[in-house]
C-alpha cells in the first residue's frame, strides 16, 4: 500500500512546475490522470532531446516530458468544447485533487474554475499554480523561470561580481523557479488534503505563484538583505557569509569545500600541512574567517592548486572535511553513493521500450514510492479512462472521438 493509496489527481498542468507536483504525489501512489490538448499534449512533450527506441531511433517523446510525467494516465480532451468541459467536471466529481497553471482567470471562461468546480464536488483541493498569482497588478501577466529568476532576486546574487571577468548576474542551470514552485504546491497540497479529511471535511482553493515561491525559497540570504539593508554581493561560487566555502582550483580540475565550523577548519589546515591557519587570529572564527576571506582564500588556494582533485578528495574525507568534486552527469549516476541510493532507474515505456528516469529521492520505511507506470505516450489512457472513470460504454466513447472531443 503506498502513502496516496485511493488518492485521484486531476492534472490539468502542463510544461514543468504543475507536471512536477502530480509526478510526485503519482510518486506517493495516487492515481495521476493528465488531461492533454488533442494532436499536440502538453507543451514539453515537444521541447528537449528526444528519446530514442531500442534501435537507437529518435521517438516522439522528449527529455523535458518524461521528467516529470511518470506515473501518470494520459487522456486527451478538447476543452474548448462544452463536450470536453463536461467531461472534465465529470471527472473532479470523481477526484481529491486539480492541478492547473493557466493564467488567472483562463479556466473560468470554460467553467472550470474552483467555484464551478467545488460545486460539483465540495471536497475538492485545487491547487492553481501561476506566474505571478490569481491576484495583484502581475496577475494577468505570463511568465517563464528566468522571468521569476530574475524578478526574484536570484539572478542578482547568482554569478561573479561585476569587477570580476565574465561578472553580472546569472541563471541558475535549471528550472529552479518552476521546481520549487512544485515542491512548495506538493507540501500545500497535502496539508488541505490532511485538513479537509481531519478538520473541515471541504476542500479548499491553493494559489500558488511562481514568482511568490522563488522569493520565498532564497531565505536566508533575504534575510541578509532585510536584517542590513545591503543588496548581498555576488560572489560566484563563495559564500558572503562563510569561509572557506567555495570551488578552489587543483592540478586536474577543481573541488569544491565546505567548511561549516572551527572543528571542521582545523581539520582541512592539517590536511593542507599549514595547521598554523587556524591559529591564526584573522581566522579563528568563521566571522572573522568571512571578514578576511580575502586575505584567507589565495593562501588556501596556493596550496590547493599543488595536488589533484582526487587526492584532496580522499585526504579531506578522511579527516572529515566536507568537499566534493565537481561533477558531470556521466560522473554522477557513476558515483558509488548515487549507484547506492538507487537514484537512477528504468521504466516501461509505450514507444521507446523503456527509459531512463531519475528517481524520486524520498526513501518511506513503509510505503515505498510507487513506480507503477512510465511516462504515458499522448492520449494512452483516454478510452480507459473514459471507462472506468465516468462508465462510457464504447458507443459513447466512439461518439466523442467522431466529435474530436477526446
Amino acid at each position: 500500500m503506498s502513502a496516496l493509496s485511493g488518492v485521484r489527481v486531476l492534472d490539468l498542468s502542463r510544461v514543468f512546475s504543475g507536471p512536477w507536483a502530480a509526478q510526485m504525489l503519482a510518486d506517493f501512489g495516487a492515481d495521476v490522470i493528465k488531461v492533454e490538448r488533442p494532436g499536440r499534449g502538453d507543451d514539453v512533450r515537444h521541447q528537449g532531446l528526444r528519446v530514442k527506441d531500442s534501435t537507437g531511433a529518435d521517438t516522439c517523446e522528449t527529455s523535458s516530458f518524461i521528467a516529470m510525467n511518470r506515473g501518470k494516465r494520459s487522456i486527451t480532451v478538447d476543452m474548448s468544447q462544452a463536450a470536453g468541459q463536461e467531461l472534465i467536471r465529470e471527472m473532479a466529481r470523481h477526484c481529491d485533487i486539480v492541478i492547473e497553471n493557466f493564467k488567472a482567470g483562463d479556466l473560468a471562461r470554460y467553467g472550470l474554475d474552483f467555484p464551478s468546480l467545488q460545486a460539483v464536488n465540495p471536497r475538492l483541493v485545487y491547487c492553481s499554480i501561476s506566474g505571478f498569482g490569481q491576484t495583484g497588478p502581475y496577475s494577468h501577466l505570463p511568465g517563464y523561470d528566468p522571468i521569476f529568476q530574475s524578478m526574484s532576486g536570484l539572478m542578482s546574487i547568482t554569478g561573479q561580481g561585476d569587477d570580476q571577468p565574465g561578472g553580472g548576474p546569472m541563471r541558475v542551470g535549471f528550472s529552479v523557479g518552476d521546481i520549487t514552485a512544485g515542491f512548495y504546491a506538493v507540501s500545500a497540497i497535502l496539508a488541505a488534503l490532511r485538513h479537509r479529511d481531519v478538520v473541515s471535511g471541504q476542500g479548499q482553493h491553493i494559489d500558488l505563484s511562481l514568482l511568490d515561491s522563488q522569493v520565498a525559497a532564497i531565505s536566508h540570504v533575504a534575510m541578509m538583505y532585510l536584517t542590513s539593508g545591503q543588496q548581498p554581493p555576488r560572489l560566484g561560487n563563495a559564500s558572503p557569509i562563510t569561509c572557506p566555502w567555495q570551488s578552489f582550483d587543483c592540478l586536474d580540475g577543481q573541488i569544491v569545500v565546505a567548511v561549516g565550523n572551527d572543528t571542521q577548519f582545523a581539520a582541512f589546515c592539517q590536511v593542507l600541512g599549514a595547521p598554523e591557519l587556524a591559529s591564526d587570529e584573522r581566522f579563528l572564527t568563521n566571522p572573522l574567517r568571512a571578514k578576511n576571506r580575502l586575505v584567507l582564500v589565495p593562501l588556501l588556494a596556493d596550496i590547493l592548486r599543488t595536488r589533484t582533485v582526487k587526492d584532496w578528495y580522499a585526504d579531506f574525507d578522511a579527516a572529515s572535511v566536507p568537499s566534493g568534486p565537481i561533477n558531470g552527469f556521466e560522473q554522477v549516476f557513476a558515483d558509488p553513493q548515487i549507484v547506492h541510493r538507487e537514484m537512477l532507474l528504468q521504466l516501461p515505456h509505450a514507444s521507446a521500450g523503456s527509459v531512463p528516469q531519475v528517481a524520486n529521492p524520498v526513501k518511506f520505511s513503509a510505503t515505498p514510492v510507487d513506480y507503477r507506470r512510465g511516462p504515458p505516450v499522448l492520449g494512452q489512457h483516454t478510452d480507459e479512462v473514459l471507462r472506468e472513470l465516468l462508465g462510457l460504454d464504447s458507443d459513447a466513447i466512439a461518439a466523442l472521438h467522431s466529435g474530436k472531443v477526446v
